[in-house]
């Protein structure tokens, strides 16, 4: 059975934070020496009232009405976010309702940040294979400017928010996930995380209290913390050979793949692993620098923008590769 990525719609909040809005914001900040690093000009940020729910609901409204798929043949919808609504009930089971999708729709969260998409396919695909389900929705949603500290430019000027819904279905003809493989690090968990608000540190007063770091970014135990340099070292030590690997699994080598999008992460952790793969440039796909770092979308996002602009045609090979939280990691092979 060929299983493939059918239809991909995404939304992205409306308001608009560019990088001139934070140079106004933070006279203090280069902001001209972090869009070099992040490769990202603008990005878009959720309002206060507005979640990573409702940034699906949206896409997933967006998709239905621009595709032949019917409600009524929908089997599941899988939902990956690290900022739920509640801590219980899931995201999923209020998108079903939401959607007015048929009650016999599986539903189900995971939390899992920037591998979280590569996860998810290999979830649905493995379903569908089983016979469980012909049509599942995949949601990636993310609204992690939320956990930001307005004055830590490290994750301020990089993240931004935004949803995505991709649909893994049987495939009538040639296109299909054709191999994927997942890895984890948890060893390394505390280089990427929010030490509280989980029950191991209930939120409180003390954990809200502001500490400035040694290079001038403020953060509280509420906020998120990202070391930066180690993960920037695990992407560049540890993904190259999963895809290598992958490749060969399947005859192939990475003269063989028409275009690789990896987690659209920073412009420089990206160029970084380029290079180690030795890969030409024009065969990877950047969109961060108008959206931003947006975790578990950011695959799907950039992989329709690059499907619109004919980057991705019938017929190629794609590598889609996502690393971060966890430490985790997953690459997949597919066929357009």
């Amino acid at each position: 059975m060929r299983v493939a990525i059918t239809d991909v719609a995404y939304h992205l909040p409306e308001r608009v934070l560019t990088n001139e809005d934070l140079r106004r914001e933070n006279p203090s900040w280069n902001v001209r020496v972090l869009e070099e690093r992040t490769g990202v000009r603008q990005r878009h940020v959720a309002a206060p009232d507005e979640t990573a729910l409702d940034l699906a609901v949206d896409a997933c409204e967006s998709l239905l009405a621009t595709t032949a798929i019917a409600r009524s043949d929908v089997d599941g919808v899988i939902f990956c976010t690290q900022s739920p609504d509640y801590i219980f009930p899931p995201n999923a089971c209020i998108l079903q309702g939401k959607l007015d999708l048929p009650d016999r729709a599986l539903a189900f969260d995971y939390n899992l940040g920037c591998s979280g998409f590569i996860y998810g396919l290999a979830v649905a695909r493995g379903l569908i294979v089983t016979g469980m389900a012909r049509r599942i929705l995949l949601v990636t949603a993310d609204t992690y400017t939320k956990y930001i500290n307005r004055q830590d430019r490290s994750a301020r000027a990089l993240f931004g928010d935004g949803a995505a819904v991709t649909v893994i279905g049987v495939s009538e003809g040639p296109a299909r996930i054709v191999d994927i493989e997942c890895a984890t690090y948890g060893k390394d968990y505390d280089k990427f995380m929010i030490p509280a608000g989980g029950c191991r540190m209930r939120p409180s007063a003390d954990t809200a209290v502001e500490k400035r770091d040694l290079f001038g970014n403020v953060r509280s135990l509420d906020n998120i913390h990202m070391h930066g340099r180690d993960v920037l070292a695990f992407i560049t030590s540890k993904a190259p050979g999963q895809i290598e690997g992958l490749l060969r699994r399947n005859g192939l080598t990475k003269l063989d793949i028409d275009v690789f999008v990896f987690h659209q992460s920073s412009r420089l952790s990206i160029d970084q692993l380029g290079r180690i793969m030795d890969i030409d440039p024009k065969k990877v796909f950047v969109n961060l620098d108008r959206v931003g770092n947006t975790v578990s979308a950011s695959i799907p996002i950039a992989l329709k923008d690059a499907l619109e602009q004919g980057v991705v045609r019938s017929g190629h090979r794609v590598v889609l590769c996502g690393f971060g939280v966890g430490l985790s990691l997953g690459s997949a092979l597919v066929e357009a």
